[in-house]
């Protein structure tokens, strides 16, 4: 690495930057002259022969004069793929130092390794290992309409692919037909891979799939989803945003049938 670092300064899920610029962080002199009051620094990763930095401020901090805080949503498309991930990574890393600063066996602090990503319990040696959570996200074909979902958190209007959490003892393949089961209640065939993403709302990996229709009538479960239906190639409703992976699962059926996406 070149000796030049940048630094990832969250407030909780939300990222300081400068109101005006493209925004890649803070430069090394930026974040030392805000004098705030900081987490202990952890080292995020390298891009382009630069080091990324995180810190955590405090809950009650305000932004310095033409700064503000953002959420990594609102940053897709101001920063570029990678260091959008790397600031994914970033917040996450933060999150699992946090809530790891005490053995969750024996209640005693731990302590950061100098060689690996973890922190142990010097008193039982318990090892704290940064954890994601897995998802599975699944696309329901059937000819040329798909069936499609919304939760009482989307915008109004937007429906998307279904997704849930693995379950210990399950399969990825076993999560999906559990979860199209028990949110819409009908049954698919031919599972099939199609990509990832990690997800840092708020640690997730999701593992999107492709499902064919094997029947059944659409029955939601409303503790999950507020409606399920089949949207044809003419009637799409409104999508979710081209930085998710269930963007890129609808985008990839509209292809497969000559449609612009």
């Amino acid at each position: 690495m070149s000796g030049a670092s940048w630094w990832f300064a969250f407030r909780g899920q939300e990222l300081l930057l400068p109101d005006e610029g493209p925004g890649a962080g803070l430069g090394a002199d930026d974040w030392t002259g805000l004098g705030l009051a900081a987490s202990e620094p952890l080292l995020v990763g390298e891009l382009g022969g630069t080091a990324y930095w995180a810190v955590a401020l405090e809950a009650g901090t305000e932004p310095p004069p033409d700064m503000s805080f953002f959420g990594l949503r609102k940053l897709w498309g101001r920063f570029d793929e990678e260091l959008w991930k790397l600031a994914g990574r970033a917040v996450q890393l933060l999150e699992w130092d946090r809530n790891h600063r005490f053995c969750g066996r024996c209640g005693t602090e731990t302590t950061a390794s100098a060689s690996e990503r973890s922190r142990t319990c010097p008193r039982c040696g318990l090892q704290h290992f940064p954890r994601i959570s897995p998802a599975v996200i699944v696309r329901i074909q059937d000819g040329e309409r798909m069936l499609l979902a919304r939760s009482p958190h989307f915008a109004p209007g937007v429906y998307s692919t279904l997704a849930g959490f693995v379950e210990p003892g399950e399969s990825l393949e076993d999560t999906v037909a559990r979860e199209i089961r028990e949110e819409v209640g009908v049954e698919v065939r031919d599972i099939r891979y199609f990509g990832s993403q990690p997800w840092p709302f708020p640690n997730s990996l999701m593992v999107g799939f492709v499902a064919d229709f094997a029947g059944g009538e659409i029955r939601i479960d409303p503790s999950e989803i507020e409606d399920a239906r089949w949207f044809t190639l003419d009637d799409l409703p409104l999508l979710p945003s081209r930085l998710s992976i269930s963007r890129a699962l609808i985008d990839d059926f509209l292809v497969r049938h000559n449609r612009p996406v």
